[in-house]
């Protein structure tokens, strides 16, 4: 059991040294493709792939559910356009900080739509977390970099609202099915967006450019893993290592140091999202305590 979760750890943190490469090779090569055909290639190269595990697995299309499965592709496809603009734009480290505020945004579309309560604590939290996006945008400055993280805490957005419909999605779909559906809403989404700024890629960019679809879909097979082996709050707070991996790229590649409002904001979103996640497991083990309860009772 020991070892399992040991593992688990392990795969959480190679999952995220794999996303960060994929956020390195999107900067790389955005200094010369646009956003949008970088979703494009990056979705329709995974589809392709996906289509193919489908295939090999036997996994066939589902009829009912169609509706819901389309609307998980929106909010991925958008949340792949918001985070590629986003990292292209701003340094490495704030970009995987402003998306790592997902979690909040669970917590929030959770209360809205699937009438889950917050607890007095969650609520003090959350102020917190989004004084922390305060500090990132830096709206004090009034420049465009604050519009770019601002989209940056829309892609956290999507994401939040992405991982709720794949909550629902779980029950009744395989999950290539739904990544299926995912990469080919996002690659619909993207033709009409690079369509009048298409850059035929070189070698070099094509090279890149397949690296992504494939260490991305590389990188959700790991963590699909380490969710196999550990606790899902474990695995989602070990993955904040992410933001060390991206901000030691960002150094070495684009020599970008963190200003004293990154980190103050950083330590901030990093500080609630990990205090949100002790709380869930809290309430997760307090769950399974009275259900372990209620059956020695009976």
């Amino acid at each position: 059991m020991e070892r399992t979760m040991k593992n688990g750890v392990i795969l959480a943190i190679f999952s995220s040294l794999v996303f960060s490469i994929m956020n390195v090779l999107v900067k790389a090569v955005s200094e010369t493709i646009p956003t949008a055909e970088i979703v494009f290639f990056r979705s329709f190269i995974g589809l392709i792939v996906i289509y193919i595990l489908m295939l090999k697995s036997k996994v066939i299309f589902s009829r009912k559910g169609i509706p819901m499965l389309a609307l998980r592709g929106v909010l991925g496809a958008l949340y792949l356009l918001a985070y590629f603009h986003t990292i292209a734009s701003i340094p490495l480290t704030d970009a995987s900080i402003l998306v790592h505020l997902s979690p909040v945004f669970v917590i929030l579309l959770s209360a809205v739509f699937l009438k889950e309560k917050m607890s007095k604590r969650t609520f003090a939290l959350l102020p917190l977390a989004f004084l922390g996006a305060f500090f990132l945008v830096k709206p004090f400055q009034y420049s465009s970099y604050s519009m770019d993280a601002l989209i940056g805490i829309l892609s956290a957005l999507f994401a939040a609202g992405a991982s709720i419909s794949i909550r629902y999605l779980t029950k009744k779909h395989h999950a290539y099915e739904i990544i299926f559906y995912f990469l080919a809403t996002a690659t619909l989404v993207s033709i009409p967006l690079m369509w009048n700024q298409f850059v035929v890629p070189g070698a070099v960019e094509l090279l890149y450019l397949s690296l992504i679809a494939l260490v991305s879909l590389l990188g959700l097979v790991v963590l699909t893993k380490a969710f196999t082996h550990e606790n899902v709050i474990v695995v989602e707070v070990v993955r904040y290592i992410g933001i060390f991996f991206n901000a030691v790229w960002g150094f070495i590649f684009w020599t970008e140091i963190p200003d004293l409002f990154t980190v103050i904001g950083g330590i901030l979103i990093i500080a609630v999202c990990i205090a949100l996640s002790r709380k869930k497991k809290e309430k997760t083990e307090q769950v399974k305590a009275e259900q372990g309860l209620v059956t020695k009772s009976s």
